[in-house]
């Protein structure tokens, strides 16, 4: 019980570095898409601190992960850094002239970032390719990718949901950021994907369904075994760790002033 404790309180304390330096290149860079960011980090951080198995990004036996959600590339960007795979000169260049590190990812930039992404729907295919070419040859290594709610109106997401059984692939994992905001409104109100659960589970997934800033349940998720492909509903809240970002749509675009970060960092703090 205490590892278990001792873990836990590592991996939060993970994810709040992880947001709270969210924050900070949000302000330097005085770009969008903030609320984004926070809602996937306690993901984020279970599967770069507990799950994904990688030795080099030269083994083709790694584990890969994708992130769809190109759009919340600061949240991937914060946990590599954080986990040491970025350097602390290419993080705090983000979105700047001359920096290493765009708004939407590019796999170009650096050897942790496997796919460039940003226009929604190209990541779970992408992961079909993966997760395949590992079957055929014969690697026991999995793909994992995360994928935004809102990302599951577009067409080629069904597609592959549907090829991905008959492809065999036990060795993917997906989990979609459910944290029920997008651009313009709540899905409900715009073009809703619920039931997604039994959508997918009819398409011959195993489904799970959890709280998604639980990192005791996203971890007991991504560790169940499945001898099909495997779809996790996280369940956030956008902006999570900031009490005037949760749930607030507007943080898909606001600007995190230097008042707004003190303010957010000082929560964060507080949080543990």
């Amino acid at each position: 019980m205490l590892t278990l404790y001792k873990e836990n309180y590592m991996l939060k304390e993970k994810a709040k570095n992880i947001r709270q330096n969210i924050l900070r290149i949000a302000n330097s860079s005085k770009g969008p898409h903030t609320g984004t960011a926070l809602s996937c980090v306690d993901i984020l951080s279970v599967l770069y601190f507990d799950t994904l198995e990688i030795d080099s990004f030269d083994d083709e036996n790694r584990d890969i992960f994708i992130l769809s959600k190109g759009h919340g590339a600061m949240a991937l960007y914060a946990t590599l850094y954080e986990r040491g795979y970025l350097s602390k000169e290419d993080f705090f260049s983000y979105y700047q002239n001359d920096g290493a590190l765009p708004a939407h990812l590019d796999k170009e930039t650096n050897e942790a970032i496997e796919v460039s992404s940003g226009s929604l729907g190209h990541g779970l295919p992408q992961a079909l390719g993966f997760a395949y070419a590992k079957k055929l040859a014969n690697l026991n290594s999995k793909v994992f990718v995360l994928m935004g709610d809102g990302e599951t109106q577009e067409g080629s997401v069904w597609e592959a949901a549907m090829l991905a059984p008959k492809m065999g692939l036990d060795n993917l994992t997906v989990l979609i950021d459910r944290n029920n905001l997008q651009g313009y409104g709540r899905p409900s109100e715009l073009v809703s994907f619920e039931p997604i659960d039994e959508k997918f589970r009819s398409f011959n997934w195993d489904v799970l369904r959890i709280d998604g800033h639980d990192t005791d349940a996203i971890k007991k998720a991504l560790d169940t075994k499945s001898y099909k492909p495997k779809m996790i509903i996280c369940d956030t809240i956008k902006g999570k760790g900031v009490s005037f970002m949760e749930d607030e749509m507007k943080w898909h675009y606001y600007i995190v002033t230097d008042e707004f970060m003190d303010e957010g960092i000082a929560q964060l703090e507080k949080s543990l």
